[in-house]
């Protein structure tokens, strides 16, 4: 059994496509550091490598197999979901936000509370690494509003043609619905073949979301991060979401 990699500042990432899993025992981590050096995140996404871990750990860098994807095409926009987009899109108090306020997005998923899960791995690290990737044009956030208030957004990653989900939080029934109906209707048109979702859930599955190998996964995502770029044309809103009815 090899040791898994501890990362300096310094240190590149073991390939997950060409290095199988230090740890059996602990599949799909790649690799530990002291803290998210600069610039590493980045390099870290474009290996399809992603960091999570909890307050008072080392970072852990993943890259899990199974890889859950949801190819933009496959989105469950379910009939009660269509109505809710009806809804919203004749309400004139209602609106899609992309990047106004990335901070807020980021912040109302790391305090949302969620089925089955204690605390959040959306630390003050997290946020703050997280902010200067969208500083760089590399992350970005939608939100959902109605009556001037937040209820409801996801965050994500891009680099190249690809869209590597995050997190999403809601306030009202189907808010975050309506924010994933957005980004899989916006990724339809830009041709992005598909997003990461990381890791597989009940809730990802009943959207439509499906694991496949890491190698595909690895190979695909690097034939998406050498295509079109999309960080340019995150300019979209409500209107984006008729693609579904």
């Amino acid at each position: 059994m090899n040791q898994i990699r501890w990362l300096g500042v310094d240190d590149p990432f073991p390939n997950p496509l060409d290095e199988p899993d230090p740890d059996p025992s602990i599949p799909g981590l790649i690799a530990v550091s002291e803290k998210i050096y600069p610039g590493q995140l980045a390099a870290a996404y474009q290996l399809g490598i992603f960091p999570w871990y909890s307050d008072n750990q080392p970072v852990l860098w993943w890259s899990p197999d199974p890889r859950m994807v949801l190819k933009p095409q496959n989105f469950k926009c379910s009939d009660s979901l269509k109505k809710s987009i009806r809804h919203f899109r004749s309400d004139p108090d209602s609106q899609i936000l992309v990047d106004s306020d990335f901070g807020a997005v980021v912040r109302a998923c790391a305090t949302s509370k969620r089925k089955e899960q204690d605390g959040t791995w959306i630390t003050n690290e997290i946020i703050e690494v997280y902010t200067q990737l969208h500083e760089q044009g590399h992350a970005h956030s939608i939100a959902v509003i109605e009556q001037n208030q937040l209820i409801g957004g996801l965050y994500c990653v891009a680099f190249g043609g690809m869209v590597f989900g995050e997190s999403m939080f809601s306030r009202q029934p189907n808010a975050s619905k309506l924010a994933l109906a957005t980004l899989c209707a916006w990724c339809k048109q830009c041709q992005v073949a598909m997003i990461d979702c990381q890791q597989e859930t009940r809730h990802l599955n009943s959207l439509g979301a499906a694991p496949i190998s890491r190698e595909i996964f690895l190979r695909q995502m690097q034939i998406s991060l050498n295509q079109t770029n999309i960080e340019i044309s995150w300019d979209f809103g409500k209107d984006i979401l008729n693609y579904w009815l």
